[in-house]
């Protein structure tokens, strides 16, 4: 059995956006990142998303919709199709779980913030 200890996943790393691969499963993934700033608007046609919150906080806004703050400890989840862009206002401790192969930007790939998931222990 694997086993991952978060606090040393996130500690494996600086960079922001660039999510880690930490774990697979029944074909979906399992992934850590750390989120400053505001990313692009975007959503996933064919997949639900979870970000779960570790340490800081997390506002998921949402096209036409109130936007969703996130704390630690809590998650949500953007269902499939919804246009979401995710905000961090300092820094933020984040899981992320959705099917195997999800582009970190979706449906706006071209927007030159794409980021190929890397294995943790890469």
């Amino acid at each position: 059995m694997d086993t991952v200890d978060l606090d040393d996943a996130f500690d494996a790393f600086e960079e922001r956006w660039a999510p880690r691969l930490v774990a697979s499963l029944n074909g979906q993934e399992l992934k850590v990142a750390k989120l400053e700033g505001e990313f692009v608007w975007h959503s996933h046609p064919e997949a639900d998303e979870l970000f779960w919150v570790i340490d800081g906080e997390l506002t998921i806004e949402l096209r036409g919709e109130p936007d969703q703050r996130l704390s630690d400890g809590e998650l949500g989840v953007v269902p499939a199709g919804v246009e979401h862009r995710p905000v961090a206002d300092g820094l933020a401790e984040v899981v992320l779980f959705e099917p195997a192969g999800t582009e970190n930007t979706g449906d706006a790939a071209d927007t030159g913030r794409t980021s190929e998931v890397q294995r943790l222990d890469e």
